[in-house]
Parts: structure tokens; sequence; C-alpha cells
């Protein structure tokens, strides 16, 4: 006696779904191939600038390496400075909103960080070139009076308050909502039986987030604090404002000459730009680009191996 196996029935799809499926995969696309085409644009255009000397472009001193390494050392100097100001006060600001305050002040602290991270970027540029720079130049010339032993404190402080450091205090200010919004999100994820589990065992508030909380968030952690690192290295005209730049390399961050960043510096220098000086300029934003993109590819790597060590253990 044989016996005939079923085959499964065939699942037919419908018109939409068919629709909906492949209106997905073509975004998805679109994405890689806008991201391919600006990659070839820029790289294609940046040639002519990578190889062009002071005689050909009025922009360079010497050669396109000495003027490209000063305006990326400011690039990430401003950013690094930014990030370590913003990450521990927005985790903080995260913590109190999801973990601490009354449900009503939680609410509007949720309100007013959203709203913070609308706000458009001249609206800080202009708060930190008439607010904030006069408010912090008395503060630097007593540091540098004071504390000018300390390499980071030394030189001749600058008489307006437009330093590196100023620049980098508006750029920890334009990224704190971004990082604070995405850690309370992560940090109201944490699951409840978790937190009610350390507080049975007798765990007081801040040692059942320091147990549950910030172990299950730190990979969100992470990526919060590389997508506010990604704005803070794209952010033009806010540090175009606020910083005043000479040009050179130096870790001193109170002082009048400052390395300028790369977004600041195509935006105050194309409008004058012609010929072979657009192509430097272009292969700067080539820099950036890759500066950028190997930035992200790091958090997405840090942020896949915390889950395969979480998953592991």
């Amino acid at each position: 006696m044989t016996t005939t196996t079923a085959r499964p029935a065939r699942t037919v799809q419908r018109a939409g779904d068919r629709w909906f499926s492949r209106t997905a995969l073509f975004a998805g696309s679109m994405i890689l191939v806008t991201l391919a085409a600006v990659a070839i644009f820029l790289f294609v255009q940046s040639i002519p600038g990578v190889t062009a000397t002071n005689e050909d472009a009025s922009i360079i001193t010497t050669n396109f390496w000495d003027y490209v390494w000063p305006l990326a050392f400011g690039t990430v100097w401003a950013s690094i400075l930014a990030l370590i100001m913003a990450v521990p006060l927005a985790v903080c600001v995260a913590l109190f909103i999801s973990h601490y305050a009354p449900r009503r002040l939680a609410q509007t602290l949720g309100y007013i960080v959203d709203l913070l991270a609308a706000v458009p970027s001249v609206v800080f540029g202009l708060w930190g070139i008439l607010v904030l720079a006069p408010a912090v130049q008395p503060v630097y010339a007593w540091l540098v009076e004071n504390a000018g032993w300390f390499p980071l404190f030394g030189g001749p402080v600058s008489a307006t308050g437009r330093t590196i450091f100023t620049a980098a205090i508006v750029l920890a200010v334009m990224v704190v909502p971004i990082i604070t919004a995405i850690c309370r999100e992560i940090f109201l994820q944490t699951p409840v039986l978790h937190e009610e589990a350390a507080l049975a065992l007798g765990a007081t508030r801040w040692e059942m987030v320091r147990m549950a909380v910030f172990p299950f968030a730190r990979s969100g952690i992470v990526s919060a604090s590389m997508l506010g690192l990604g704005r803070a290295l794209g952010e033009t005209m806010a540090v175009a404002m606020v910083l005043s730049a000479s040009g050179v390399i130096t870790f001193q961050l109170f002082t009048a000459r400052n390395p300028s960043t790369i977004p600041a510096n195509i935006a105050l220098t194309f409008p004058e730009a012609y010929g072979t000086n657009i192509n430097v300029l272009i292969a700067t934003g080539l820099i950036l680009f890759i500066v950028t993109f190997a930035v992200n590819a790091l958090a997405r790597w840090i942020v896949s191996r915390r889950k395969e060590f979480s998953g592991a253990n």
C-alpha cells in the first residue's frame, strides 16, 4: 500500500501585497543607487582637486593635503568635544524623563526635547555668536591665566570668545535633543519584569537602572551617540557663524587661532570659488563623506557585536 504526501498549499499573494512589496524594494534600492551616484560624483569631481597645486587653485597654499588636514582635524576635533559634552547630559536627561520625573513633567520635557531637535541651525549660530561667545570669554581668560600650564588651556586667549570650544558647545546643544530622544525611547523599552525583579531583590532605583536599564540600552546609547556625531560632523551654518578660524592644527581650546571644519569652509568659500577651486572644495566634501560613512559603519559594527555578545550570554 503506497501513501502519497500532500503537497503544501501554495500561498496566493494578493495584488496589493505584491505592489507594496515591489514598491518597498524599489524604495530601498533607490537609497543604494542615490548613495552610489553621490559617491561617484564626488570621486570624479575630486580628481582635479586632489592633484591641484597652488598654481591651479588659489585657495591652496602648497598642495591639497596640506590644505585638507587642518580642515579634517577641526571637523573631528569639534565633533569629539561636542560628543564628550552631549552624551552624558543627554543620557541623564533621558533617564530622568523615563524613570524619575512625574508623568506630567516627563511629558512636558519630552515635548520640549522634540521641539529643540527641530530648531534651525542658524538660530543656534545666532545664539552662539551673540550670547554664548561674549558670556564665556571671561571664563576662557580666567582659565588661561590660572590654568595655562594645562596643554588644552595654553596660548593667548581669544578676545571674542569665538573659539573651537565655543563651536563645540553649540554643536553639543544641537545634538543633545537627538541623543536624548533616542535614549528616552530605548530606556522606556526596558522589560518591566527586569526592573521589577531588581527592585524586588532590594535594589535601589539607581541600582535597578544600573543593573537592568543600562545593560539593555547599551547598544542603543551607542547608536544614538553615533547619530549625534554624524550630525555634528556635517553641521555647517552654526559652526561657520560661531567659529573664528585661521586654518591651523592645534589642540588648544581658547585661542584665536582655531582650525576650521570642512562643512563651514565649504559654505564660506564656495560662493567665490571658480575653476579648480570648486574641485578642491568637492574633494574636501569627499573626505567628509568618507569620514561620516566610516563613523556610521563603525557604529553599526559596534551595535551588531553588542547584540551577538548579548545573545551569546
